[in-house]
Order: structure tokens, then C-alpha cells, then sequence
């Protein structure tokens, strides 16, 4: 396929560039004005849990963390909500969190197979090739529902939460034009999920089309990084000071500081303001211009690392390396338990079991979520699981024989039966659940540190709600030999939540991204013998002309200011054009010549009108820009005599 020429099929006669073929860039020229929100409101929506916070802009020193809701697990702190979500038989939005989970387990199993219960469905985003508007996920009945349905619903929920409990906080009812969204996403997702989840805001009516601005998209290791700025020491444990740090000398257990930051969160659980202080951390403050750090955000289903580089005076953020990562959150160990499992008690049991008694197989996963968070290097003692009723009962039938002689007979040896119905797993066995995650995470930060460009990093920030585990704790230390220091902010889970929120507030300190993209259009250059390939050649009106030609406007890893614009200018192929055709290509190469080079696909069109105006230049110049915004890039042609224009946003969803 890479050989046929797209622009003979198009059929249209193209754009040629003017020389010289200019780009200017004038990232500060045009920043909007930032309209006057009242409140912003950030909402992280995670692949094993989700909140919102927010923070008035007339004190934007105070970031309130959402409302206690119903629910709870034994072992779990709940300052955000499971990311699962129930629809009624006929489809339509029941409920979302804790509220979702425990009605669907009060379901009649017979009843509950009617009804649309999903978790973890985030990880879609990512792992899908081709995700487009009409992609759909499979719910735990088997059936398949709309991503887009889904997420639309989950983000519509948190958008009517949030407005309730500020209405409550003002005493009337609040508007949503006052309120500025953000929503965090993995910086490493590729440009259809980020853009899948601005559909998914538009749908769910967080904003209008109109007017996008209301609506940023945040990465997360950025948000994170944000936040890390206005760390103060006692907010924070630093895995690798030679001195004490709340209390306790480093020879002690990595744990022992964790678990008095964690009680130190406990008391502070009640006041679900947190106070960041209006100065850069003392941390912070021992950087020095073009000193880099490492973000390493640990999520429930991917781990997404960031190299950022300190530029002074304003302390501005600038991305040195683009993101990467990738599906090594801590679900990869919920995979291990079930594979365990599986070899324990048969695949096709476990299989049957999810479908038949779908309530049973979330409460043991709940019980596992909790013996999971116990995992730590020193521990000695066994962790017991408990088997829902149901589980034995249903694989008694379902084999004709117990489960205690499963585990006798399966040669699991770390894994022991307890007379009281639980699973006895030695601590040895539940490490090993977290290995393969874990050996990921180490293989890629591994690879990142052995970077020419990334020598002499200065700390490792760990965050998201993975960051807890004492075993990657120790893992990261293990591998880091001191070459950074390790720092873990208090209540780390909630990280990207108030960063994302200082964000809002301040979207302008994050200055340089790299384009995780190569951007250009497909132009016709003069044919030159010897140069160009013959099958490319095309001859109009007596000129040969070389279709196809990829002319780049931002290469793949090159850095971008945001809001950055690139122009460039081109004229007709042919003078006497109507409609000026420009299409936009994009591939993930950095180096491309052709259009129809493998890995490059169309991501957007220009039409531009240019009937019934006459150019006195002999060449009518059309200028070409690009605007690199927060996970959007908008197009713009411009007829130059006549000043006409057309816009376009680019897509990345349509197949």
C-alpha cells in the first residue's frame, strides 16, 4: 500500500511551498487571556480509584479534597472512590464507587447478569489499537457497552457531585460556567485517548465545544510534579536521608516512616482541606537551574515516567525526555492472583465462577486489595484471604471435591488452607505476586537512568497510590544505589489530585512538552531527476512535480512551548485552484519523507474557500499554522489577500 501515491487518488492539486518556506514561533504572543473562573475543579480519574478536588481562586492556597462518600473497605483508606460503575438493564447510569459495587453484590445473581457492572475499564484507553468514538468494552455479564457511554456517565457523575457540594459550600445554587475542569491523564496514553477523553467532558456536558479552554486535559506525572514543588519537609519521607526524617533513622525499615505518615494522614483525615503554602518547598529550593528530577507516577494500571528540568527564576517546568512507561500498575498483581488462582483451581472454574457468582468474585478481590497493601520486604507472618461462602460452596459442585484438596493437590507450596476458610499465602508467595510488576518498573527506570541526556539526576519523586508498596520502595532503592535522592510525598495517592488543581489555577508553569508526534502536510515539491523516486513524479500543465512530499511542521520528541504556533506558507499548485485542500499527517517516526512512508496516517483536513476572490500576487500565499496546545493542536489556513481562514481541530479518533 505504501507505494500508491494518496495525492494522485485525492485527486486534488495540492499546495507547493512558497520559498523560502518560513516557520516562526511565538509562544507568549498569544496566550489567551485565562477568563475569570471562580472555582477549579480537578478530577482524577484513575484505573482502580477516582476522586475530585478543588480550590477557589480567591484562595487558591486551600485545595479541598471531595467529600467523605458511603462505602469503605476494611484495610483501605478511602479518600477516593473505586473507579466501577453500574448501568440498569436498559443501560442506563444507576450508580458509580462504592455505591455501584455493593448494590450490584445485593443482586440476585440470576437478576444481576441483566445488569452492566464495569471496573478497571480506564486501561481500555491504552491497550486499545484502534480506539475511535465507537469502541466498545465488555462488562462483567459478558455484554459489550460504549467506551464512550461509559465514560461520559462516570465523568457526568463527578461533574453533578462536585457542583452539589459547592452549591452546599456557597449556599446557592452554583453554575457550572464558574468552574474551570481538569482532568489528569497518563502522560505516555497516545493522542486518540487523551482526545477520547474530551469527547468524553463534552458529552458529559463538563464543557462546550465552544468553549474548550474551560476544559484542560492535565497529564498526570506533570500535575504530580506541581505539586512537588510546594512540598515542605514535613509533608514528605525521603527514603534516602542519612538523617532521621519524622523520627526515625534511615536504618530503620523503609515501612516505619510510611506507617507514621500514614497515621500522621489518618489524623488529618477529618480536615479534608489541605493548606499548600504560598512558597517552593525547602526541597525545592535546593534546586538550581537545569537541575533535572525523575517523576515516577505509580498508578492502578500504568506507571508513567517524567524528566523534568528546572528553569529559574519563575522555577518553570520544562519536559527534557518525553514520557514513557507503560501497563505496570498495580492491577498487574490482581492478574498474578487470579493466574495463581487458576492454577489452583482450574481456569475454566475461575472463568465460571466470574460469570456465575459475579458479586463473590468482586468480594475476593477486595479481600485480596487489602492483604495486598500488607505486602512489605520484612514481613514473616502469613497473609490469610478470605474465601467467600460461595467460592467453596460453588467449586464443590462445580468439581465434585473440596477446596482444600484443590490446594492440597495443585503443588502451590506457598499457599496453605486455614481451618477458619481463608488462604494462609506465606509472605514469600505474595512478593512473588508482585515480581513480574515490579521487575517492569525497575527494567524501565533502569533503562531511562542509562541515558546520556539523563545523568545526574537530582531526586526521584514517587507518587500515586502504587508508591506506597514497600516492596517498590525497596525495589527503586535497590536499583537506584544512591544515585538520587528518593522522595515520597505524604498521602501519596492524592498527589496528582491537588497538582492537577494548582494546575488549573496556574496552567502556565509548565512551559516545554516534548511532541510525542511528527506533524506536517502533504505538499508537491518540484520534481528533480535523481532525487526524487519516478513512481512519485506527476506532470501538470507541462511542470513535473514530485506528490507526497511530507513537509514537516514539528518533529516526533522536538520541544514545544505551549501554545506555541507554527507557520508556514504555501500557494497552489495550480493558480486558477477554487478550493485549497491541505491535509494533515502525523506518524510517530521522526524522520519521514513521504506521506505515504509506513506508520504516517491523516489526521485532519483544511478547506479552504478561495472562489470568487482574485489574488494580485502572482502566487496567492497561503499561510499554514499549527498551535500545539494542551493535548489538542488546532490547524488554521489563511488566504493572505483576502484574509479568509478556516480552522480545524485535529482528530485522532476517526479511523
Amino acid at each position: 500500500m505504501s507505494t500508491a501515491s494518496p495525492a494522485k487518488s485525492l485527486g486534488d492539486p495540492g499546495i507547493t511551498p512558497l520559498s523560502p518556506s518560513h516557520s516562526s514561533k511565538d509562544a507568549d504572543s498569544n496566550e489567551p487571556s485565562a477568563p475569570s473562573f471562580v472555582v477549579v475543579v480537578a478530577i482524577d480519574f484513575g484505573t482502580t480509584s477516582s476522586g475530585y478536588a478543588y480550590s477557589f481562586t480567591k484562595e487558591p492556597e486551600c485545595i479541598h479534597i471531595m467529600r467523605r462518600w458511603e462505602g469503605g473497605d476494611p484495610g483501605v483508606s478511602n479518600q477516593k472512590t473505586p473507579t466501577t460503575i453500574l448501568l440498569t438493564p436498559d443501560r442506563k447510569f444507576h450508580s458509580f464507587g462504592y455505591a455501584a459495587r455493593d448494590f450490584y453484590h445485593d443482586l440476585d445473581p440470576t437478576e444481576a447478569k441483566h445488569w452492566f457492572y464495569l471496573e478497571k475499564f480506564k486501561m481500555k484507553l491504552h491497550t486499545l489499537a484502534n480506539l475511535s468514538i465507537e469502541t466498545d468494552i465488555q462488562a462483567a455479564n459478558g455484554k459489550r457497552v460504549k467506551a464512550l457511554d461509559i465514560f461520559s456517565y462516570a465523568l457526568s457523575f463527578f461533574k453533578d457531585q462536585a457542583l452539589k457540594e459547592l452549591s452546599d459550600q456557597t449556599g446557592g445554587e452554583f453554575n457550572n460556567a464558574d468552574v474551570r475542569w481538569v482532568i489528569t491523564v497518563p502522560a505516555i496514553w497516545k493522542q486518540p485517548a487523551k482526545q477520547f477523553m474530551r469527547e468524553a467532558a463534552y458529552k458529559a456536558g463538563l464543557v462546550s465545544r465552544d468553549n474548550p479552554d474551560q476544559l484542560i486535559i492535565a497529564l498526570e506525572p506533570e500535575a504530580a510534579s506541581i505539586y512537588c514543588r510546594k512540598l515542605r519537609l514535613h509533608q514528605m519521607i525521603d527514603l534516602c536521608s542519612k538523617t532521621a526524617v519524622n523520627g526515625y533513622s534511615p536504618t530503620e525499615s523503609v515501612g516505619a516512616g510510611m506507617v507514621q505518615a500514614k497515621e500522621h494522614v489518618r489524623r488529618n483525615r477529618q480536615s479534608r482541606t489541605f493548606l499548600v503554602e504560598n512558597v517552593i518547598g525547602e526541597l525545592w529550593s535546593e534546586l538550581e537551574e537545569g537541575d533535572r528530577y525523575v517523576v515516577v507516577d505509580c498508578g492502578g494500571g500504568t506507571v508513567d515516567l517524567t524528566v523534568h528540568q528546572i528553569r529559574l527564576p519563575e522555577g518553570h517546568l520544562k519536559e527534557l525526555y518525553k514520557a514513557s512507561g507503560g501497563p505496570y500498575g498495580s492491577i498487574g498483581i490482581d492478574y498474578e492472583f487470579e493466574k495463581l488462582l487458576c492454577k489452583i483451581f482450574g481456569p475454566d472454574f475461575i472463568d465460571q465462577f466470574k460469570i456465575k457468582r459475579p458479586a463473590a468474585w468482586v468480594d475476593l478481590m477486595i479481600a485480596f486489595e487489602s492483604r495486598k497493601r500488607a505486602a512489605a520486604p520484612d514481613r514473616s507472618n502469613p497473609l490469610n484471604i478470605n474465601l467467600p461462602f460461595s467460592f467453596i460452596d460453588y467449586y464443590k459442585k462445580f468439581r465434585g471435591h473440596s477446596v482444600e484438596h484443590a490446594l492440597r493437590k495443585s503443588n502451590v507450596d506457598f499457599v496453605k488452607w486455614s481451618s477458619q476458610g481463608m488462604l494462609r499465602m506465606n509472605p514469600d508467595a505474595m512478593n512473588a505476586l508482585f515480581k513480574p510488576t515490579i521487575d517492569h518498573i525497575i527494567q524501565h527506570l533502569s533503562e531511562l537512568f542509562e541515558k546520556p541526556e539523563l545523568t545526574n539526576i537530582k531526586f526521584l519523586f514517587l507518587v500515586g497510590g502504587f508508591a506506597e508498596s514497600p516492596l517498590l520502595q525497596q525495589a527503586v532503592q535497590n536499583m537506584l544505589q544512591g544515585r538520587s535522592r528518593i522522595i515520597i510525598p505524604h498521602d501519596v495517592g492524592l498527589t496528582i489530585l491537588k497538582g492537577a488543581v494548582l494546575f488549573g489555577l496556574d496552567p502556565g508553569v509548565i512551559k516545554v512538552r516534548r511532541s510525542p508526534l511528527t506533524y506536517g502536510v502533504g505538499v508537491l515539491n518540484r520534481y528533480v531527476e535523481g532525487k526524487h523516486p519516478p513512481d512519485k513524479m506527476l506532470v501538470k500543465d507541462g511542470t513535473r512535480w514530485c506528490t507526497d512530499v511530507f513537509d514537516t511542521f514539528i518533529a516526533s520528541d522536538q520541544s514545544v512551548a505551549l501554545g506555541e504556533t507554527v507557520k508556514r506558507s504555501y500557494t497552489p499548485a495550480k493558480p486558477s485552484q477554487q478550493v485549497i485542500v491541505i491535509h494533515i499527517y502525523c506518524t510517530e517516526r521522526e524522520d519521514v519523507a513521504f506521506i505515504s512512508d509506513p506508520g504516517v496516517r491523516k489526521c485532519g483536513t483544511l478547506r479552504l474557500d478561495v472562489s470568487g476572490t482574485e489574488s494580485p500576487a502572482t502566487r496567492r500565499e497561503i499561510q499554514t499554522l499549527m498551535q500545539f496546545g494542551d493535548t489538542e493542536i488546532r490547524a488554521m489556513a489563511v488566504d493572505v489577500t483576502t484574509s479568509r481562514s478556516v480552522k480545524a481541530s485535529i482528530d485522532f479518533l476517526s479511523q
